[in-house]
């Protein structure tokens, strides 16, 4: 069976490959053929993800999307997730989650044993969903409300935000001076990073 390995970390100070190793063993050991691997850092929060719409793209029927957790692959709303469990579905994938052992029977079981395990683990599959979209909400509201005891404390006081990632501005300024005719969409392509970022530097630049 052909199998599509889906890794996503929250940010590029993470490694979205950490758990690569793991699903190519767990993939042999259940005679799997990897046949695409897709990484990105972005948040699980987000539908639309490059890599996973790009997986959801190219696998075909009878595949098997491997995550290592439910939470790699969501902490969306619950919209979200339905519309996503949804094109899943009606491509025909299997999921597979590696620290979901139930889901492990889905790669073999067939028949009315199959049919059990697939409802079972699709229960299973939407707790963990909520339980991650959950965490994601405590963690929103822990960092919210420490923001305001913070302000409470001291009036005067405000957030200072992200701080510059100065090799990141020197990237970007210099291919903007080595190529004043290319679009900001191809600057930042090349370099990495959003498109919003490059339109900052513009106007520093300028």
């Amino acid at each position: 069976m052909n199998a599509h390995l889906y890794l996503r970390a929250s940010t590029k100070d993470q490694d979205a490959n950490r758990a690569k190793a793991a699903l190519e063993l767990f993939a042999a050991e259940k005679g799997l053929s990897i046949v695409g691997v897709y990484a990105e850092n972005i948040s699980g929060t987000k539908l639309n993800r490059p890599q996973l719409l790009a997986l959801l793209d190219t696998a075909e029927s009878g595949d098997m999307l491997l995550v290592e957790s439910v939470d790699r692959l969501s902490r969306l709303s619950q919209a979200d997730w339905d519309t996503l469990k949804g094109t899943i579905k009606v491509k025909g994938l299997r999921l597979v989650v590696a620290d979901l052992p139930t889901s492990h029977m889905l790669v073999e079981a067939k028949g009315i044993t199959g049919q059990i395990m697939d409802v079972i683990n699709n229960m299973l599959i939407d707790l963990m969903a909520t339980m991650a979209r959950l965490d994601q909400d405590k963690r929103v509201e822990r960092i919210k409300q420490g923001l305001e005891n913070k302000k409470l404390a001291e009036p005067n006081w405000k957030p200072l935000g992200k701080g510059r990632n100065t090799k990141l501005w020197n990237q970007v300024k210099s291919l903007m001076a080595q190529h004043p005719t290319m679009s900001a969409e191809q600057v930042a392509k090349l370099a990495d990073c959003g498109i919003a970022t490059v339109y900052r530097i513009k106007r520093e630049f300028a």
